[in-house]
């Protein structure tokens, strides 16, 4: 493991890139983005700076204040030469109309839809484009769980709320140009002309060929620590195909199994397979510490009673559950043996880890798995713990809904 220090773990990259079937590419510079107002401040400062090409791929592009502003600035780099492209899911982004579309494309900028419907195949529809990744001169990349509408970015006319509670990453290094490569793959093919990117070339003004780990706490540029020399091993983790996501499921069991010491798992929608209830159970019993932060409202709610369903016996297994306060929680991550960390779109659902496409980012370092750790324990602190005893007394009613909802997991 990089920077493992003295401690030993199951986690090393050789044996997860057997496993993956995928290999570890260098980031230099690594910004962890959860705070609010900073996501997307990060991805309009980025775009701005945008010399060359914009790629945007989305599960949910509205037309709301958030869409419109990012799509006038879109506008503006097209009209200075920059080249865009934006790939949208067709069922996330179905609310935004046409007129939206055209007026992109008349300002230069390529725009294509995954996954439309056609009535020649109805149940292809069911299946979505749930990545969401910002390229920016193959230099740049972002990732995470959010979506470009208000709600993500905390903007409401008129009234006061905050944003969903989301996280992001921003990196730097020739990972901009491998997540590139996985873009141009579903512009591809979704119709999209062949990308020319001319000199894939890194800008990067780290002369020492070290790797930062941007602190959010202070100012945007500050820096939480320069660490030893050598770049951050980031794995892609992108699930495009029903191979994909079985090797997605296939790491993702691979992590929850060998995990010695800590889990730590935050997902907006949890469904848990048979499997995964056992997994999470075994990690318990075997020293682990097995934590999982969801949402305590849900903005999809059945969801959230299918999800319920399993809290008796994971409660019952010292599985330890919170459910976050206040804003809705949207983020996607995870934490193992507070070093191997896994950051993007994929929920713990069955339509996450059986049809969606996804795109996440694994990350193998002790620092950044501790900064990692340090968010999760923030977000404990504006969360309430679900008691095993408080929770057998919950209303029989809800009861009935965790039952029923849960037969239709397959489906949420």
């Amino acid at each position: 493991m990089h920077d493992s220090g003295d401690i030993r773990t199951a986690f090393e990259i050789p044996e997860i890139e057997k496993l993956y079937g995928g290999s570890f590419t260098d980031g230099y510079s690594v910004r962890l983005l959860w705070k609010n107002g900073e996501l997307f401040k990060a991805i309009f400062d980025s775009i701005a700076g945008a010399e060359r090409f914009v790629c945007l791929e989305f599960y949910i592009f509205r037309n709301d204040e958030t869409g419109i502003e990012l799509a006038e600035l879109l506008k503006k780099k097209a009209a200075e030469g920059v080249r865009v492209f934006i790939l949208y899911d067709h069922f996330g982004s179905f609310g935004t109309p046409r007129k939206f579309w055209a007026e992109l494309k008349q300002a230069g900028i390529n725009v294509r839809a995954s996954y439309p419907f056609k009535w020649t195949a109805p149940l292809h529809y069911a299946r979505r484009d749930h990545k969401k990744l910002i390229l920016i001169d193959g230099e740049r990349a972002f990732t995470g769980g959010l979506n470009i509408a208000n709600e993500y970015r905390g903007y409401y006319f008129k009234r006061h709320k905050e944003a969903w509670r989301d996280t992001g990453i921003l990196l730097e290094g020739p990972i901009a140009g491998t997540l590139l490569s996985e873009f141009e793959k579903s512009w591809l093919l979704w119709g999209g002309k062949p990308i020319e990117t001319e000199a894939r070339r890194q800008k990067t003004k780290i002369q020492d060929s070290g790797y930062k780990i941007q602190d959010n706490h202070a100012s945007e540029d500050s820096q939480l620590s320069t660490l030893n020399s050598g770049a951050l091993p980031v794995l892609p983790i992108f699930a495009s195909s029903s191979r994909g996501r079985r090797r997605l499921r296939k790491l993702l069991y691979y992590s929850i199994n060998h995990a010695r010491k800590s889990i730590f798992l935050t997902t907006a929608y949890f469904t848990p397979s048979r499997r995964m209830i056992d997994m999470l159970s075994e990690a318990v019993k075997r020293g682990a510490i097995v934590r999982l932060l969801l949402p305590l409202k849900s903005d999809v709610l059945v969801a959230d009673y299918a999800g319920r369903a399993s809290f008796t016996e994971l409660l019952q297994a010292s599985v330890q559950i919170y459910t976050y306060k206040g804003r809705i929680l949207h983020a996607k991550t995870a934490v193992f043996d507070g070093c191997w960390s896994i950051i993007g779109s994929a929920n713990l659902d069955f339509q996450s880890l059986r049809r969606n496409d996804e795109g996440n980012v694994g990350i193998l370092d002790k620092k950044f798995g501790q900064k990692m750790m340090d968010v999760f324990e923030a977000d404990i602190k504006d969360s309430a713990k679900i008691e095993p005893d408080e929770w057998a007394k919950r209303n029989f009613c809800e009861k009935i809904k965790e039952r029923f909802f849960v037969l239709f997991r397959r489906r949420l």
